[in-house]
């Protein structure tokens, strides 16, 4: 775990600065910011305490990094219990983006491989979830819309003190999680630690067994 920046050398600060110039104003970003608000009022994140993940400071967590496609999970089961929460939000008047932010077990999207298309995925089938009706078939292609508008997604799972932040480019309409998310079983005051692409070379996924 990255701890603090006084012994980073100076190349590394300068980039982590240039990440966060550009996480400020994203969608993404403040769609954690909203989660967080919403699902885990007790717990700040800070755009100034976004750390440079490298693999060394990943030891031991469930994660691995793409260069293509930025954070994933690898998780010990498919399925969880219960259903999650979420919360939906909608960016313009004619509904041109959607967010979502989903709090409960990452297990629950179905797959061991958790990344950024898988994240998506289980996004926009809870969000179509979330606004079909099946006494009224008028629902399906309203959902099936918002389905299909969801670009931001926020994934926490408190179980495991972790999470990920999945976008889609509005200009390729490629999928990634930018931003991996960290914090501890003690909520009170805790701070919540966000970590973007640092040092990181593409590694091979694994499943954790």
């Amino acid at each position: 775990m990255v701890t603090g920046d006084d012994d980073e050398p100076a190349a590394s600060r300068g980039s982590r600065e240039d990440v966060r110039s550009l996480l400020v104003d994203r969608a993404i970003w403040k769609l954690l910011v909203k989660g967080l608000e919403v699902f885990a009022p007790e717990r700040t994140v800070a755009i100034g305490s976004v750390r440079l993940a490298e693999r060394s400071s990943m030891l031991g967590i469930p994660v691995f990094h793409s260069a293509d496609s930025g954070f994933g999970l690898s998780l010990r089961a498919r399925s969880a219990r219960s259903e999650p929460q979420r919360e939906i939000y909608v960016r313009g008047s004619d509904v041109r983006s959607i967010g979502i932010v989903i709090t409960g077990a990452a297990s629950a999207a179905g797959t061991r491989v958790l990344d950024a298309a898988g994240l998506m995925r289980y996004a926009r089938r809870l969000t179509f979830e979330s606004l079909f009706a099946a006494a009224d078939e008028g629902s399906v292609v309203p959902a099936v819309r918002a389905a299909r508008a969801v670009e931001n997604a926020v994934l926490l799972d408190p179980g495991a003190g972790i999470g990920l932040c999945a976008e889609v480019d509005a200009v390729t309409g490629s999928v990634s999680c930018p931003l991996f998310v960290r914090f501890g079983d003690r909520p009170s005051g805790e701070a919540v630690h966000a970590y973007a692409s640092g040092d990181w070379a593409a590694q091979a996924v694994r499943s954790q067994i």
